[in-house]
């Protein structure tokens, strides 16, 4: 691998926004944190490896907060990720327990010239950059950075142990928490993936009544049932999709819901009638793309995982699982994997009924392509839903929620085990908005839900709009049936009585809300305007511009050959012609590419990794082929993905340079 420049050692900027959340109401300066490490966290709340450096941190975080101060810097992508009380909803929801500057005019995103979310800036206690990092997999490099600098300045007099600056504040009791999704049981009750406490709740038909909850309420993940004292064993994490057994298999498997554990990275399975939580599927270890040790087996040493292997479901590692819905033509469950924006198949009866998991579709590659489910592309899968044919029976596709693309996505399958996949509504990445009219021109922005109509169209729950949006597949038109509402992040449709009424589950709001459908399901026709991310492009000349991605391995670890190349680096563009020369894959973290001057702006795709492993300790026995005996390197897995908005000028410069970790 080429050696890639290391960063200089600057001053840190000044943290400039609009206010602070979790101070107690303090305005927060860089001198009032000298003498403490800070890491500043550039991130923003719909972005899903985002919540992941969140996890990631949460342990340094408690270990060290005598010397450490975390400060997220939140820089929107959406318009309503700069609204402050949607803000303020998602530093709760999310359990962010630092100092949070809100940075909506992308200000100090700009003074530390950070160009991807998530970002991560490690400031020493005298006030001066030290580290740069994007993307996720860090928190080891962090750890060892942290004890390193507490070892440094403490000698020098110059680390000040003591109380950091956040104050935690009190939220209002309610019945459920940020609800994320809602399925009606037999009977008529409903169950609620009730992810702000961590557990699920059984409410009566009326969406308000508690009849039960199942889970301590605490986050973890843990087995279990209740106990004669009325708590409960079981452990949740975020707990996301539901869905209900087909009725033939529950009495096989023993559950009757299959939940998607979001933040634990697994499936679990619900007993109804004893309330036993069961964890089906994943590790509880997050999968991450092009990681070396992927599966793990008990006995084995943990492995890579193939993408076309059919997986032990409890040896494979998953990343953030949002939702799961019953196909009947693959006699199995979908599972949308939005951490890896992907979509994989669960049979819960195969591997001697332990079950198992295969990849279905995606490349893990963030974006907007569709095609055959090999080869399509896409952005935090969220919700699922199925698709009805002309006679308005299931016909084992389903409707799919892509949340980052602002996208309505169509799953059909494709023989026995394959799928295509189409876009209905939705442009891209960085495009969004609140738009009716037809599917070419609608706009939904990051839509968490969907449901399916009795006349086959879908209902979106477009969540940062607001609102619940009507695409009919028929006529091609995008329709708004409600707005006014906080975040809706599922939607149930129920059908009694001749009338057919809307579920919304209004997870800022922590509440679940009826709204009765328009007698002509047309609704109205609503024009709020088309946005695109608010970041600024970056310049660059035409011809010749060198991209580089710094990467130095953490103290104490060194990059990790053991299974091949430890760098990888792919590149491409939007529009493709913005590349003459320079798109593809390659190990290389420089590359050389040749820009069209003819195109005048674009997007730049890079997905940068990087693996290390921990060295042996200095006093490690030596085997007879040289080699550390009794020693079993961990291996660190650095990943990002960009999206660099672009324009081409004249005087545009001729070096990008992308830190995954200098």
């Amino acid at each position: 691998m080429s050696t890639t420049p290391t960063l200089p050692k600057v001053r840190a900027s000044e943290l400039v926004g609009r206010g602070w959340l979790n101070t107690g109401g303090r305005e927060l300066k860089l001198a009032d944190l000298r003498g403490k490490i800070v890491v500043l966290d550039f991130w923003t709340f719909c972005c899903l490896n985002c919540l992941h450096v969140l996890d990631e941190l949460r342990e340094l975080e408690e270990a060290h907060r005598d010397v450490l101060v975390i400060v997220g810097v939140h820089s929107p992508k959406f318009a309503h990720e700069a609204d402050p009380e949607a803000l303020a909803a998602a530093v709760e929801r999310y359990d962010v327990r630092h100092p949070v500057l809100d940075d909506p005019e992308l200000v100090t995103w700009d003074a530390y010239t950070a160009r991807a979310w998530p970002t991560l800036v490690v400031v020493d206690p005298q006030g001066y950059v030290v580290a740069q990092m994007a993307g996720e997999g860090h928190a080891s490099a962090v750890a060892a950075l942290v004890r390193e600098l507490v070892a440094e300045h403490e000698a020098k007099g110059t680390l000040h142990r003591g109380d950091g600056p956040y104050v935690a504040p009190t939220p209002e009791p309610t019945t459920v928490r940020f609800p994320a999704a809602a399925v009606e049981l037999p009977g008529g009750n409903l169950l609620v993936a009730d992810a702000g406490h961590h557990g699920l709740a059984e409410l009566a038909p009326d969406g308000e009544t508690l009849v039960r909850r199942i889970g301590s309420g605490e986050r973890g993940l843990v087995d279990g049932g209740p106990a004669p004292d009325g708590t409960h064993a079981a452990r949740f994490s975020e707990p996301n999709g539901l869905c209900l057994v087909p009725d033939a298999l529950r009495d096989r498997l023993g559950y009757d819901v299959l939940v998607a554990d979001t933040v634990n990275h697994t499936l679990r399975g619900v007993h109804l009638e004893s309330g036993e939580v069961y964890t089906v599927a994943g590790t509880g270890r997050q999968y991450m793309v092009g990681g070396h040790e992927n599966v793990e087996v008990p006995g084995e040493q943990p492995r890579a995982h193939v993408s076309d292997e059919e997986l032990a479901a409890t040896t494979v590692r998953l990343s953030s699982p949002w939702d799961v819905a019953w196909s009947e033509p693959l006699s199995a469950f979908v599972v949308a994997m939005a951490g890896n924006h992907t979509l994989w198949v669960f049979d819960p009866v195969a591997s001697d009924g332990d079950g198992s998991l295969r990849l279905l579709a995606g490349t893990m590659n963030e974006g907007l392509e569709d095609g055959p489910g090999a080869a399509a592309w896409f952005a935090q899968p969220s919700r699922l839903a199925p698709t009805l044919d002309t006679d308005r029976r299931p016909d084992g596709g389903f409707w799919l929620a892509d949340a980052e693309t602002s996208a309505l996505r169509r799953v059909t399958p494709a023989g026995a085990a394959d799928v295509d996949v189409s876009t209905a509504v939705g442009q891209g990445l960085y495009d969004f908005g609140h738009r009716d009219g037809t599917a070419a021109e609608a706009l939904l922005q990051h839509p968490l839900g969907v449901a399916t109509l009795p006349d086959g169209s879908a209902v979106v729950a477009d969540t940062y709009n607001g609102a619940l949006r009507r695409y009919d597949p028929r006529s091609g038109e995008v329709t708004t049936l409600a707005t006014g509402l906080a975040e809706p992040s599922d939607v149930l449709v129920q059908e009694g009585e001749g009338r057919v009424h809307l579920l919304a589950v209004e997870s800022a709001a922590h509440r679940l809300t009826r709204v009765a459908l328009p007698a002509d399901l047309v609704g109205r026709v609503l024009d709020g305007g088309a946005h695109r991310v608010a970041r600024e492009a970056t310049e660059i000349a035409g011809g010749t511009v060198r991209l580089e991605v710094p990467f130095t391995p953490a103290p104490g670890q060194k990059l990790d050959d053991r299974f091949g190349p430890s760098t990888e680096l792919r590149i491409s563009a939007t529009p493709p012609e913005l590349l003459l020369d320079g798109a593809g894959d390659g190990t290389d973290l420089v590359r050389d590419l040749r820009i069209d001057p003819a195109v005048a702006e674009g997007v730049l795709h890079v997905t940068a990794k990087a693996a290390s492993c921990d060295l042996p300790p200095q006093d490690a026995v030596l085997g007879p082929d040289g080699e550390p005996e009794d020693f079993f390197p961990a291996c660190h897995l650095a990943q990002q993905d960009w999206g660099v908005p672009v324009t081409v000028t004249a005087d545009g410069a001729a070096t990008l340079t992308l830190p995954l970790r200098g």
